[in-house]
């Protein structure tokens, strides 16, 4: 089957599953959904899976949200919303509204179930279901034409990780032909791909439904009594077995033009590194990538400023990123990532740090390996990551180290 790479676009309405708590991730969404995070100094989770789509050519986009949306909706509202709707492109926000009974949303099969309804009057031909909580750079239409030249049914985009992470995601086993043959969601004991001892193939959870299937599926697993109504346990697992299911692997070998890249951002640890690896030499995330940008609200910020040249009273940054409208007051930054609106006063360091928007640091702090939360007041004198016992005692510590930081925390020491 071949088909025009515009037409297969056209004819697909992307939903992106927005509603995740993120629980992991522990202070840093106890009041937002994890999509909604902040990331890279100037973007928030979300912006990712939203350009990779508006990058690939789809343009008819539903967010279906409902854990504590609000930061969410906002942004979206803000960053998202000129799309031309006269010329059928647009980014919907599709907040749960019990649209079936007086149940929210059970699970990610049962969001998408929930909006049926409004899928019907969209009239396409395939459906794309993403999730909005991982930082990656995909191009959907390279995906799409495999799974219209292979007439599947659905198309399961995979990516090989290393086994002893296996367990955390739905583990695939394919064919010589791509067909999906088992598929396992968070097993204890990982399948390894056959001759690549340590390395499991993995989903991403990104699927392309033929949307008749989809609609049969969704419907008897909505009337399946114990069902968690959930893709990755019940609709995939059963799929396998009736319908045509191809496995879309995920690599730099099939993506040369596009950057391969995609990470897991679920714990602090992973989130904090995520960010940090952003001030590499040669990040393995290219933001700079001018042919295939991410978008973002852009708030309008003056551009960086760094003060004072005395010996002993330097603003400078080494290894690092320092977004609009911060201000290094005779401060030194090694190896941090400053998002937007961030000061930091005289004679405070900075190293391996990671700090959200809108945070002021005082003069003579000392931070290590330190991730801050958006709009703290840091006073004058703080050290934070020096003494383990004072961080366990005053602030959140993850299990690789980095030390969580919120307003709250910050109080209760003084």
């Amino acid at each position: 089957m071949s088909q025009h790479i515009g037409l297969l676009t056209r004819d697909t309405v992307a939903l992106i599953l927005a509603g995740g708590k993120g629980s992991r991730l522990k202070q840093l969404t106890e009041e937002r959904a994890k999509p909604g995070l902040p990331f890279g100094g100037k973007y928030k989770i979300i912006d990712f899976t939203l350009s990779n789509c508006m990058n690939s050519g789809i343009r008819r986009i539903d967010v279906l949200t409902q854990y504590k949306s609000s930061e969410l909706l906002g942004h979206i509202q803000k960053a998202w919303s000129r799309m031309p709707w006269e010329l059928g492109e647009y980014v919907n926000i599709v907040p749960a509204q019990q649209q079936i009974g007086d149940l929210w949303y059970r699970g990610t099969a049962d969001a998408v179930y929930q909006n049926l309804k409004q899928l019907r009057q969209q009239r396409c031909q395939y459906i794309l279901i993403l999730g909005g909580d991982h930082i990656y750079k995909m191009d959907y239409s390279r995906m799409l034409r495999q799974h219209a030249k292979h007439d599947s049914d659905i198309s399961i985009a995979t990516i090989p990780v290393d086994t002893s992470c296996a367990s955390s995601f739905g583990v695939v086993n394919i064919d010589s032909d791509m067909t999906i043959t088992e598929f396992q969601e968070k097993p204890k004991l990982p399948a390894e791909i056959p001759g690549k001892p340590g390395t499991s193939l993995v989903s991403m959870g990104v699927y392309i439904f033929k949307f008749d299937i989809l609609e049969k599926l969704l419907l008897e697993d909505a009337s399946t009594e114990g069902s968690q109504h959930d893709f990755g346990y019940n609709i995939i697992p059963k799929a396998i077995h009736d319908h045509h299911v191809t496995a879309y692997v995920f690599d730099n070998e099939g993506c040369a033009d596009v950057q391969a890249y995609w990470k897991d951002v679920g714990t602090i640890d992973q989130y904090f590194q995520a960010n940090l690896d952003l001030v590499q030499i040669s990040p393995e995330l290219n933001l700079y990538d001018r042919h295939w940008p991410i978008y973002s609200f852009q708030e309008q910020l003056p551009g960086a400023k760094f003060i004072f040249n005395d010996d002993n009273c330097r603003g400078q940054a080494i290894d690092s990123v320092i977004c609009a409208g911060c201000i290094i007051s005779g401060a030194l930054i090694i190896r941090s990532l400053l998002s937007c609106g961030v000061t930091v006063e005289k004679h405070s360091h900075l190293e391996r740090c990671v700090v959200l928007p809108n945070v002021d640091i005082g003069k003579n702090c000392h931070l290590k390996n330190v991730l801050v939360v958006e709009d703290c007041v840091i006073p004058n004198g703080f050290t934070i990551g020096y003494d383990l016992q004072f961080d366990k005692e005053h602030f959140e510590i993850s299990e690789e180290g980095v030390v969580l930081v919120t307003q709250e925390m910050i109080d209760n020491c003084k």
